[in-house]
């Protein structure tokens, strides 16, 4: 279901495009104030579905296009040998925090004192700690708000794992015993380190943005919007293309249900669609890279070579290790068994496999000592995932990714086609800088002297 919009008005102060991860919070924090109009729209459909709160969901939406996945595809990469990267995004409420891994981290401070230093006033560490807490509920200070890196009150759930996996665990104490620092709290003093990551869920179940935000989780509140009577959420809208008046946004063109509709905002467009969504919209409006938009037939409304340029993303590389354990997460006879019993468990009492987010530990470590901060990320998998769990592996086992953190490579985002229901072409340039290939190496060995260690290599496998 979807708020229908006033019958004879379609006209808001604000007219928000996208219900992500901002999307909610904008559309949340402007109808605080109760005379403020808002109109959220979103492509994709609802939340309220067992895919989204069921944190193991995820592995059902994830490998596949589907209603709440884009399952974008790149161009082919000269960087990965011509083949396409996979670039699952989030479609509906929530958008990707209703489809990722809900591993809750923020930046390092120094990237944030990075942006300050280049001209970012008021984005600074302590310019944006007080928000990060202000928007966090952490189940280890619940009801606080006395804890220096931590919230206690805010619209998002953050907790450990309910139920931890024991091979996560090992994970952590083999690394330990390769060298590197436990870390309990990713996101206290220091990031780096290693250990058991927290997640944004609540009572086993994923708390996404539209949860935070919109919601809360009823899943009676078929109106998406805690009774906020100026807060029209429009689920299933497509927006195709903003509304110009000279070069004021006055509006949105939308594809609702098939009807072609307009929904004018007396105050601001804000265009919320995500890394490759905004670029898109913004360039099927007319306002992007001059000639790009005429080779598609799109009138010109500001010449800004910029939109969808400086593309940056975090490739990984994926260690695998094949291990007959059944509590890795794996295909075969016996796991089947103790899936169906996991599957029951968590129906009554919300613990167990089913309550995982899958990557339950990782680290922040350095590729070499005497970088500043970490430029290199892991994450644990309790299972044998590869490539978004597109390439099907029977048995059990694990797996651990390393992501570069800071990539050097800059790619694009284009337009395929002046449609926005069609994919935009995305081209990342993965690996066009040797330094981003320089630190996955090192990652690489890093991980492998990991595994080596007895906690893991106890288990055997291959």
């Amino acid at each position: 279901m979807s708020t229908p919009a006033p019958a004879d008005s379609l006209t808001f102060d604000y007219v928000i495009v996208g219900a992500g991860s901002a999307g909610c919070a904008l559309a949340s924090r402007l109808t605080e104030d109760p005379d403020v109009s808002v109109a959220l729209l979103e492509a994709g459909p609802h939340d309220h579905h067992f895919s989204v709160w069921v944190p193991a969901g995820c592995a059902v939406s994830l490998p596949f296009r589907n209603a709440r996945n884009y399952a974008y595809l790149t161009t082919p990469q000269p960087g990965l040998g011509g083949r396409q990267g996979y670039q699952p995004r989030g479609r509906g409420l929530g958008g990707s925090s209703s489809l990722n891994a809900m591993i809750y981290t923020r930046g390092h401070r120094h990237d944030y004192d990075h942006w300050a230093a280049l001209g970012c006033t008021g984005w600074g560490w302590d310019n944006v700690l007080p928000y990060f807490k202000r928007s966090e509920c952490n189940a280890r200070v619940a009801g606080r708000d006395d804890d220096p890196p931590h919230g206690g009150n805010g619209p998002l759930h953050v907790s450990d794992l309910r139920t931890g996996n024991p091979i996560a665990q090992r994970f952590v104490e083999a690394a330990v015993a390769a060298g590197y620092r436990r870390n309990d709290d990713f996101n206290g003093p220091e990031q780096e380190g290693v250990g058991l990551y927290q997640v944004t869920q609540y009572n086993g179940e994923r708390w996404n943005a539209a949860r935070a935000y919109l919601h809360g989780g009823d899943r009676t509140d078929t109106a998406f919007n805690r009774g906020r009577r100026l807060l029209t959420v429009l689920p299933g809208t497509q927006a195709l293309r903003i509304v110009f008046e000279g070069r004021r946004a006055t509006g949105v063109t939308v594809d609702r249900a098939g009807r072609t509709e307009t929904l004018r905002a007396r105050r601001e467009v804000i265009v919320s669609s995500g890394t490759f969504g905004s670029p898109q919209l913004l360039m099927a409006s007319g306002v992007g890279p001059a000639a790009h938009l005429r080779a598609l037939g799109i009138p010109v409304v500001q010449d800004l070579p910029g939109v969808g340029q400086n593309l940056q993303d975090h490739l990984d590389i994926i260690l695998h290790k094949k291990v007959f354990n059944l509590d890795l997460i794996g295909y075969s006879l016996r796991g089947s068994a103790r899936m169906l019993r996991e599957i029951l468990r968590y129906r009554r009492e919300r613990h167990g496999m089913i309550a995982t987010n899958f990557a339950e530990a990782g680290g922040f470590i350095k590729s070499r000592p005497d970088l500043r901060e970490p430029d290199l990320q892991l994450h644990f998998v309790v299972a044998m995932a590869d490539n978004h769990n597109r390439t099907f592996n029977y048995g059990h086992g694990y797996s651990c990714h390393v992501c570069v953190l800071r990539p050097e490579s800059r790619g694009e985002v284009r337009l395929a086609s002046a449609d926005t229901r069609e994919a935009p072409r995305i081209d990342p340039r993965f690996l066009s800088d040797p330094a981003d290939m320089a630190g996955m190496m090192a990652g690489f060995r890093a991980v492998r002297g990991i595994l080596a260690q007895r906690p893991l290599a106890e288990l055997g496998g291959a």
